[in-house]
């Protein structure tokens, strides 16, 4: 069996140091799987200047062949305002099919919530780009304070690297599955 390529698509921004030190936790726990290829796509390097000015869901030409060929989906997010970050949406909607019947597992972060309201919501837009999406997230709540100015973590994250795993697993588990569905029998759009 080839490994499953995993795209992590990384929704936060680059300003403060929450989002980094978020990212670069998990991508070192993601880097450990054995079954998987991490593809990162950041999307603070997606854009340029000019992009908006293309209209929203305007393809890129980086991203979509990128989505089409990965297996599997992890979205890392902050919450902003009970939501996620608007250049998340608008990369998200640069493509389409390239999303069809693949698995999309969800990381967040934020405040006393955790990021639980901008998952919510992700699972709605992914459920209309005929995605599944794994029931079990990650939630890093009050994020700010798990992790030092160093970018390090500040405190024991166990508990959450076993969330983690439990992610990736399924995430992988999904991945594979929808990926031998697809080579059996195309997905009906």
């Amino acid at each position: 069996m080839h490994n499953l390529r995993i795209a992590v698509i990384l929704g936060n921004n680059r300003n403060g140091s929450t989002g980094p030190a978020v990212a670069r936790w998990f991508l070192g726990l993601a880097h450990r799987r054995k079954d998987m290829e991490i593809d990162v796509l950041d999307v603070s390097e997606l854009f340029t200047d000019d992009l908006y000015g293309h209209g929203h869901g305007a393809p890129l030409a980086a991203f979509g062949p990128r989505v089409a060929a990965a297996d599997g989906f992890v979205v890392l997010t902050p919450e902003y305002n009970h939501g996620y970050p608007g250049p998340l949406k608008s990369a998200i909607d640069s493509a389409r099919r390239e999303w069809f019947a693949k698995a999309v597992g969800f990381v967040s972060y934020g405040g006393m919530s955790g990021g639980l309201r901008a998952i919510e919501q992700l699972r709605l837009v992914f459920s209309e780009l005929h995605t599944t999406t794994v029931r079990d997230t990650v939630s890093l709540h009050n994020a700010s304070r798990m992790f030092g100015p160093d970018g390090l973590p500040a405190r024991d994250l166990s508990g959450e690297q076993g969330a983690v795993e439990l992610l990736l697993d399924q995430v992988a588990w999904w991945s594979l599955a929808l990926r031998e569905a697809r080579r059996e029998r195309p997905y009906p759009f």
